[in-house]
């Protein structure tokens, strides 16, 4: 065995995890791609002590501080297989790294996936964004846009109404609304555009208008929408771990997942993506790991 406890993905859940592990004196790996979702994201919001901080800069910080402990160990690479042999876990790495463990920890979150409209990338996390306790204050009583439909569109405009009172949904073609939705939207003064977006005009990642097929452009401050979400690493499919219907990976209130042995924190195990979500969420698998291990060792 070369660790006790190898953690795949070195953000804020896996950090998390990592530091609670070499207080418990574990020896631990933590294996990081430098991708994180949130990289152009200017400033995060909603985490005490950090707010309006960048998020690298909470990350290096967050990192320095697991690395004070001598039991825990990082590597940059990205995983590309992982099984169980016996008791053991073995982890591969791109890099041509291979190591063994008791226990894994996924936690390399999610990917967006970007749809096929110019400069929509350029401005996500930026001007394009997707919550509004992470962004919503400081596009508070600005003039903005939702891109969804259906019943998620109709949730989400709701939930925006509060923040912004000046609101356009664009269902990106035809609307999937029920009569009744849509009654209730127009009596709350907010307009639905169902023609394609085809563009973003944008300076910096900050757009300006957005720009239809058909329609004039819409000039406004941001555009609220959800990218496509897929797993970062494909490990788990490896490991045998089951998905839920949502495509996070399926765990209990300890964090395990379907697997004997396999944990699992942050985004790529709950729909809640915010910094403090899935620090704390690090924190409990990290506890729980350990407990288990402990009984075993007993």
């Amino acid at each position: 065995m070369d660790f006790e406890v190898i953690i795949i993905g070195g953000s804020y859940a896996g950090l998390s995890a990592g530091l609670a592990l070499g207080r418990a004196l574990r020896k631990v790996l933590i294996i990081d791609n430098r991708k994180p979702c949130n990289a152009q994201t200017p400033y995060s919001h909603n985490f005490l002590t950090h707010d309006g901080k960048k998020p690298h800069e909470i990350a290096e910080v967050a990192k320095a501080e697991v690395l004070k402990y001598a039991t825990v160990s990082f590597v940059d690479g990205e995983v590309i297989a992982a099984q169980k042999n016996g008791d053991l876990f073995q982890v591969k790495t791109t890099e041509g790294g291979e190591f063994t463990a008791r226990r894994i920890l996924l936690a390399a979150g999610l990917k967006d996936v970007m749809p096929d409209i110019k400069n929509f990338a350029k401005c996500w996390g930026i001007s394009v964004i997707h919550c509004p306790y992470c962004h919503g204050y400081e596009v508070r009583g600005e003039r903005i846009a939702l891109m969804m439909n259906g019943e998620m569109a109709f949730e989400m405009a709701k939930m925006l109404h509060h923040w912004n009172k000046d609101l356009t949904l664009l269902t990106n073609g035809k609307s999937t609304l029920t009569e009744e939705q849509t009654q209730k939207l127009r009596v709350n003064s907010i307009s639905i555009l169902e023609d394609e977006v085809v563009e973003i005009e944008e300076e910096d990642g900050q757009l300006s208008h957005i720009v239809f097929k058909s329609l004039p452009k819409l000039p406004v401050k941001a555009l609220y929408a959800r990218p496509t979400l897929v797993q970062h690493a494909n490990v788990y499919q490896d490991l045998g771990c089951e998905l839920t219907e949502t495509g996070i990976i399926k765990v209990n209130e300890q964090y395990q997942t379907t697997v004997s042995g396999v944990y699992a924190a942050g985004d790529c195990a709950s729909a809640l993506r915010g910094l403090s979500t899935v620090t704390a969420a690090g924190t409990v698998a990290a506890v729980m790991m350990n407990r288990e291990m402990i009984s075993e060792d007993f």
